[in-house]
């Protein structure tokens, strides 16, 4: 019998990635192996959510995004997406409590208008209950795309220009992250997918342009603490070096850490 590692204690704490995004993918074919419906996966996969929130808050992971619904999961069956959105009511209810005991903010991107108006008042209600919670800030991404993200900015950004609030030169790196959903957060250092995919799906495209990746076979019920804690101790390995070179990231951490005169 493989002895299974224990990845908390290999995890350098002083290097913890701040912002974690994650695609969590593979609830129907998990379904589909155990011979039940697809929503069977999704049920099933709560379980994972708990994991990985609870994970990122125990070990001090500032920011948890989760691509729980994009804007094409609306063309999926509807016999699913009424579904999907029954669960995701019930789901946020009952998750209030361990919200509050872990400290944790929850926040919520996309096109929210588009959503079940029981749903919109859920979160809302959740999201009111939760907004002086420090600890960390868990983001759903609810009917969202990131393509459609980015329009929207654009067009507040043009709005803003027409209305002589701006001018050309004010539209640069960060006019057009301050436009976006994620405004208030840093943009990933780590992105996880589960389920074995190597695609980000239309997923934070402007915020991910630097971000480390990580890919695993897992599907997403399947997805324990440990395997987050995997993930980092991956990233944590690598060298993210933002277009510089490996000698220039060594000379700024020599001098970032010189003692102060």
């Amino acid at each position: 019998m493989t002895e299974t590692i224990s990845y908390k204690e290999q995890i350098n704490t002083d290097n913890l990635p701040e912002h974690i995004a994650i695609i969590m993918d593979g609830n129907g074919r998990w379904a589909k192996a155990q011979g039940k419906h697809r929503i069977f996966g999704h049920k099933n996969g709560v379980k994972a959510v708990r994991e990985a929130t609870e994970g990122c808050a125990e070990i001090g992971v500032r920011f948890l995004t989760l691509y729980a619904f994009s804007t094409e999961n609306w063309n999926r069956p509807k016999t699913e997406v009424s579904a999907l959105m029954e669960l995701l009511f019930l789901t946020i209810g009952r998750e209030i409590k361990t919200l509050q005991k872990n400290n944790i903010k929850l926040n919520v991107i996309g096109n929210i208008q588009s959503l079940p108006e029981s749903n919109r008042k859920a979160i809302k209600e959740v999201m009111e209950a939760t907004k002086n919670n420090t600890r960390m800030t868990l983001t759903l991404a609810l009917s969202y795309g990131a393509r459609e993200e980015l329009i929207e900015a654009t067009k507040a950004i043009a709005t803003a220009y027409k209305e002589e609030k701006i001018s050309i030169e004010d539209i640069d790196h960060q006019r057009i992250s301050n436009s976006l959903y994620t405004k208030n957060m840093p943009d990933p250092a780590l992105m996880i997918r589960t389920s074995g995919e190597h695609r980000i799906s239309n997923f934070l495209l402007w915020q991910m342009a630097y971000t480390e990746l990580y890919f695993t076979e897992k599907l997403w019920p399947e997805f324990s603490r440990n395997d987050l804690f995997k993930a980092i101790c991956e990233y944590q390995q690598r060298e993210r070096r933002f277009g510089k070179t490996s000698e220039q990231i060594n000379e700024q951490f020599i001098t970032n850490n010189l003692p102060k005169e």
